[in-house]
């Protein structure tokens, strides 16, 4: 066993003997079951300390490369040959697969998707985070309840009974990193034979996909001025997923007489229920926060969602879901090993943070300022546009549809946003069937207003002009 030491090259001497043992064996010159020299004789050999040796062998035992005898020394171990000579390994990333680091600088942001962090109460959130980790360590340094921590559920319990008028346990309440997954969660204890569901369109289109994905039978109902039309209603639907208090991505706000119509057509049957997606409601401008649904839910017929994605930021990724007692036994037979996916530490952060009173301050400023930036939004749209333009100005949420007349395909005004560093959305991203656009010279886009700043308007309305052709 030749092995050769230089004491002058980087890094520790027993990671050179280990990796050239490793290479020996590897390379077959060590044959399987050859014994080892002593930890001493090699030492002496190479000149180097007994421990350097131990560390090599201990390494190499470890990983499999060894195998040691009780008082008869170390020994190489059989190891299968790799046959991997006659693959031909892809050495580099297919251009489709390929990421780039995005540059963000010079953009402009009118998506929906957005959240204003400039606004955002870090210090106090760091705050909430220090205290937490000092009163909150046993609790870290566990795995958290499948549903989500009892003591955030509890306190968004108290949350939206107050704020949403959503009456339930704690213990209906369950918490994820996104309403996606939690729909997606809902969808793998449904029988996608018997189980049809009914959403708006246009609507939010990863729904739709999500409900394709797990091969159910959906019905695309259209949306007026009170939102989703459910009188259209197939007889087969059992499950009618909508936005009532702000229609995505439309803004209709659903009224008392749509909301009873989907409630009678719920209690019609055993098996019908409404999941009701309350992703920006917190946002009410001129008059008070509109109801949820769920307010309504005297008979457990509504699922409730919500998340903090809109009223805090993104990246915090939390968000919840309420169930009716019959569906939370079913999801607790299902989901019972499943573990908790957000953060421990920003899911105790939360509850402190709300249960501190930061939450509804944040809420209430950045509501101040949300129906400032979008008052001043709408006026620049309307000066620039004049009558090329007709907003659909409902006063609730972070985003409205505005209406442009133009010639131009969507494709072609999402691809000038692009080169003009606009994030903007088409209405054709969120109409979920196919759009005759040679017959109509208007397009529809979603303007969101969250994460724009003031200074930043008119320069916004210069480059969505440009993107118009106007």
């Amino acid at each position: 066993m030749y092995i050769l030491i230089d004491k002058k090259m980087p890094g520790p001497i027993y990671k050179h003997i280990y990796e050239q043992i490793k290479s020996l064996i590897l390379s077959r010159h060590l044959k399987a079951h050859t014994k080892l020299p002593s930890k001493r004789d090699l030492a002496k050999t190479l000149d180097v300390s007994l421990n350097t040796v131990i560390n090599a062998f201990e390494q190499l035992l470890a990983e499999g490369y060894l195998y040691s005898i009780e008082r008869q020394g170390y020994f190489v171990e059989g190891i299968p040959e790799y046959e991997f000579t006659h693959i031909k390994a892809t050495k580099t990333i297919p251009e489709n697969l390929r990421e780039k680091l995005e540059d963000r600088t010079g953009w402009i942001s009118l998506s929906h998707m957005s959240a204003n962090t400039e606004n955002f109460p870090f210090k106090l959130w760091q705050k909430c985070q220090g205290e937490v980790i000092e009163k909150y360590g046993d609790e870290l340094s566990n795995m958290p309840h499948p549903q989500g921590p009892y003591l955030l559920r509890e306190t968004i319990a108290d949350l939206i009974r107050s704020t949403r008028g959503v009456v339930c346990a704690p213990e209906q309440i369950i918490i994820h990193s996104s309403s996606h997954i939690l729909l997606e969660q809902f969808l793998v204890l449904q029988n996608s034979e018997s189980s049809r569901f009914a959403m708006e369109n246009p609507g939010y289109a990863r729904y739709y996909n999500l409900f394709q994905q797990y091969r159910f039978d959906v019905q695309l109902l259209p949306v007026d001025g009170h939102g989703v039309k459910i009188d259209k209603i197939d007889e087969k639907c059992n499950f009618l997923l909508i936005t009532p208090s702000h229609q995505f991505p439309t803004g209709v706000i659903m009224p008392i007489s749509r909301r009873i119509e989907c409630l009678n057509w719920a209690l019609a049957r055993e098996d019908r229920y409404i999941i009701e997606d309350d992703y920006d409601s917190e946002f009410k401008y001129k008059t008070d926060i509109i109801p949820s649904l769920h307010s309504f839910n005297f008979n457990e017929k509504v699922i409730y969602m919500g998340t903090f994605s809109k009223t805090m930021f993104p990246g915090l990724r939390i968000s919840y879901m309420v169930l009716p007692v019959k569906l939370l036994e079913k999801y607790r037979s299902h989901f019972h090993g499943l573990i908790q996916s957000s953060n421990a530490l920003a899911t105790y952060t939360l509850h402190k943070f709300i249960q501190d009173g930061h939450y509804l301050r944040h809420v209430k400023k950045m509501n101040n300022h949300y129906e400032m930036i979008r008052e001043k939004l709408i006026d620049q749209l309307t000066s620039h546009f004049n009558d090329q333009v007709h907003v659909s100005s409902v006063p609730a949420g972070l985003h409205f549809l505005a209406y442009f007349k133009t010639k131009l395909s969507y494709e072609a005004i999402e691809e000038k946003a692009k080169q003009l560093k606009l994030e903007v959305y088409t209405l054709r991203r969120f109409t979920l069937s196919p759009i005759n656009e040679t017959q109509n010279d208007v397009k529809g886009i979603l303007i969101g207003f969250a994460n724009i700043r003031e200074q930043e308007l008119v320069e916004a309305i210069l480059r969505l002009k440009q993107c118009l052709s106007l």
